[in-house]
């Protein structure tokens, strides 16, 4: 890890080329990322998240852009971070992307600029019109600023290395398996007891992404590397262990405090109404960013780390689903001890253990702490996205604090057993401290 603030050199002959017209010298040009801001990083990435809320993608599928969007940061400014190494041949499949013309001088924000338009053109390529265009607009204004600031040889140049890591990085997310995940998953849902059931109020007949947890890791092994041990076993004796536990949501839900049902919203992330569960910790990345004033170069190593943890995380977390296919608490609560009972929030229709949620705030709260270290922090994504109901900041001491809220809301929402939300926070952070034992990111 290294935090460093942008370079004042580099920001004065940004000022210079914009009032005065004025091109910097070769040795200017010549800046590492770290002379940079990360505010065109930070744009992207929460153009990203709105452009994921309006989508409506489902969360492993929004954390695997997020991964690949990160990569593609990471590996479109790393030639300009000599102290840093590629992520090619430590990310799984990875091969070497492009790292520019040596002796060549490059503008990196430009760079960046560019790989991350033509990577988010194809991630959301089923995004609505008006997001879309957001998103090339955003571009447009980004690139237009360079040319100004620079020779046209060197803007030129920048662009077209930008655009070679971006199609290098595509061509290698395309080889993951997840389109087929998607289209050509075949799965017949279990009929036993324990297995998981259609959940009110929409009882959708089939479980989502089935097969999701297939799709190639970015660093883990396998996607069972982190797999936590099997469920409780299935039972319906009022003395059994999975009564207790299925007992403690009916219980939480039915005494459900303010403070608790506002946890319960608060780390609700549904899809369409925001970005995600991945979103929300990319959002408090890109807002520790901007509030540390931190440089190009650290926003893609923070964006790299988290980015790679969330959709790992998802992946391992869904293998572990379709691997026990358990039933959710609404279904056994209503069978079995209460059929009136509803949960606080919606349940998603796939099944219970292990808690997405639970899994991917624990690997991302790992590798947040490595890289800005064990910090009190607030967060507010929900007031800077706009999103209703709104919702209050929220302040904690540190971001496994934030983790364990995260995985305790699902307890509190009645949509987890407490089982499925620790063993869940305990399998992300097996996947954090993998990413962060496996990748090297300063030399």
């Amino acid at each position: 890890m290294l935090l460093q603030k942008k370079s004042v050199r580099g920001l004065l002959w940004v000022w210079l080329g914009l009032v005065f017209g004025l091109s910097a010298p070769t040795t200017a040009l010549a800046a590492t990322a770290y002379d940079f801001e990360s505010d065109v990083a930070i744009g992207w990435f929460e153009l990203f998240y709105d452009t994921v809320k309006a989508q409506g993608m489902a969360p492993p599928v929004a954390a695997r852009a997020y991964g690949i969007a990160g990569v593609t940061l990471y590996q479109a400014v790393v030639p300009g971070m000599p102290e840093h190494a590629t992520l090619s041949g430590q990310v799984n499949q990875l091969g070497a992307t492009p790292k520019g013309i040596p002796g060549y001088a490059y503008h990196w924000p430009a760079v960046a600029n560019k790989a991350l338009a033509v990577v988010g053109a194809t991630l959301f390529a089923a995004a609505p019109a008006a997001n879309l265009a957001a998103l090339n607009t955003y571009y447009k204004q980004n690139s237009w600023a360079y040319r100004l600031q620079l020779p046209y040889s060197n803007f030129q140049r920048s662009e077209k290395l930008g655009l070679d890591i971006a199609n290098a990085v595509l061509a290698w997310a395309a080889t993951d398996g997840a389109s087929q995940a998607m289209t050509n998953c075949v799965y017949t849902p279990p009929q036993t007891p324990e297995a998981w059931k259609p959940t009110p109020p929409a009882f959708a007949p089939n479980p989502a992404l089935p097969c999701w947890g297939s799709v190639r890791p970015f660093v883990l092994t396998t996607p069972d590397q982190c797999a936590p041990n099997q469920p409780i076993p299935y039972s319906e004796d009022p003395a059994s262990e999975f009564y207790a536990d299925a007992w403690e949501v009916y219980e939480t839900g039915t005494t459900l405090s303010n403070d608790e049902a506002t946890i319960a919203l608060y780390w609700a992330d549904g899809p369409k109404d925001t970005g995600t569960p991945p979103g929300h910790w990319v959002a408090v990345t890109s807002q520790l960013l901007g509030d540390m004033d931190l440089s190009l170069g650290d926003a893609a190593e923070a964006y790299a780390r988290v980015g790679m943890a969330v959709a790992d995380a998802f992946i391992a977390c869904w293998h572990t689903k379709y691997k026990y296919n358990l039933l959710r608490p609404v279904t056994y609560i209503q069978k079995v001890i209460d059929p009136s009972w509803m949960p606080y929030i919606t349940t998603p229709a796939f099944p219970e253990y292990t808690s997405g949620h639970s899994t991917q705030s624990g690997a991302a709260c790992v590798v947040l702490t490595q890289f800005f270290g064990n910090m009190p922090f607030t967060d507010f994504t929900h007031q800077a996205h706009g999103q209703l109901p709104t919702l209050a900041p929220r302040s904690f001491n540190n971001f496994i604090e934030a983790a364990a809220e995260a995985a305790m809301s699902r307890l509190y929402g009645g949509i987890h057993y407490s089982t499925g939300n620790m063993k869940g926070l305990t399998q992300g952070e097996c996947i954090g401290f993998a990413i962060e034992n496996k990748i090297t990111f300063v030399k």
